[in-house]
């Protein structure tokens, strides 16, 4: 699973911004995680400033994952065409919720294998998204988004270096704990069984 997240770097507190308005000093860096389904571990991470789109840095995850990928399942603001195609490249599965006015990209007549995409889409017009969702295993993805809390709640929303490299080596620092902890609460299987 692929997801991302705002972390804050430095600016006012939430009060003044409220009462004031935002400053030009106020900005913050985004977290691209590549989660393992069965784990919850994080096996990828990509540290951008805020002006990079989730979908352009999904390439970036991918390629940093060194285990075989078989399904890659992310949120709409990845549903772009280099999207698919580079998980395609990764010879996995996009599970991709195409956006509410979506249109097909390759209709019937084309030669060839339809898109992936496509496939979602017809899906979705055919038996509705919440079965789609189920069908293909997209709620699985809430494992993300729980990693993405677990991180907050240990360490906060906020970053306390000042500089993109040290900031980058921070939030690095922080999924490697939580990897650490996942490993940690983690049953030995040798154990139970005996």
């Amino acid at each position: 699973m692929v997801d991302s997240t705002g972390v804050k770097v430095y600016g006012e507190g939430e009060w003044k911004t409220r009462q004031h308005g935002v400053s030009k000093r106020r900005t913050w860096r985004k977290l691209h995680l590549g989660i393992d389904e069965a784990t919850g571990e994080i096996l990828a991470a990509v540290a951008t400033t805020n002006d990079f789109h989730d979908g352009e840095v999904l390439n970036d995850v991918l390629q940093a994952i060194d285990e075989p990928i078989e399904q890659v399942s992310t949120d709409g603001a990845y549903d772009h065409r280099h999207c698919y195609d580079e998980i395609a490249a990764q010879g996995a599965k996009a599970v991709i919720p195409p956006r509410k006015d979506a249109v097909i990209w390759q209709h019937g007549n084309c030669k060839g294998k339809p898109h992936p995409r496509d496939e979602n889409l017809r899906s979705i017009r055919k038996h509705g998204r919440k079965r789609w969702k189920r069908d293909s295993g997209y709620h699985r993805r809430s494992i993300a988004e729980t990693t993405m809390f677990r991180f907050k709640t240990i360490f906060g929303g906020n970053l306390s270096a000042r500089k993109f490299d040290n900031q980058a080596v921070e939030l690095f620092i922080k999924c490697a704990a939580i990897n650490r902890m996942i490993q940690i609460a983690k049953h030995d299987t040798d154990e139970v069984k005996a």
